[in-house]
């Protein structure tokens, strides 16, 4: 019986900005861990996604980076939405929550967030990005 093929990585980047969307995919694309990136440009829409896929394991994303500062949904709406997933969609999808501000109080409602990873500061960069991909497995 052959090998099973591994279970590909899946990158969701979910940012109102365009350029960020740009600039992350590329970064993501450079570090070669993930076999697919999918861009959302609101948090709505990264939701729809999810909550269309919950039902298909082999789809769940092993990490999403969420922007904070959103128009119409920010990233702590997304989390509460989030925070009613099945457990077993949280407990292999990482979320990484993305901020331009030093903002106090959403380092603190970051920080507090049983199912954020971790909060970084934008812009993203590659040895960042490389970390969290090697903490959490992803990369050989």
């Amino acid at each position: 019986m052959p090998p099973k093929a591994p279970k590909p990585n899946l990158l969701v980047i979910i940012d109102d900005s365009s350029f960020d969307l740009r600039i992350n995919s590329g970064i993501a694309t450079h570090i070669k861990v993930f076999t697919q990136i999918l861009c959302f440009s609101s948090a709505e829409e990264g939701l729809d996604f999810l909550v269309e896929n919950l039902d298909n394991p082999q789809i769940y994303p092993h990490l999403i980076l969420l922007d904070i500062q959103m128009p119409e949904m920010d990233g702590f709406e997304f989390m509460k939405r989030y925070d009613k997933f099945p457990d077993n969609f949280k407990k292999g999808s990482n979320v990484v929550m993305l901020s331009s501000t030093d903002d106090l109080q959403d380092i603190t409602r970051v920080d507090s967030n049983k199912n954020v990873f971790r909060l970084l500061k934008k812009p993203l960069q590659i040895e960042q990005l490389k970390a969290i991909a090697e903490e959490l497995y992803l990369l050989d």
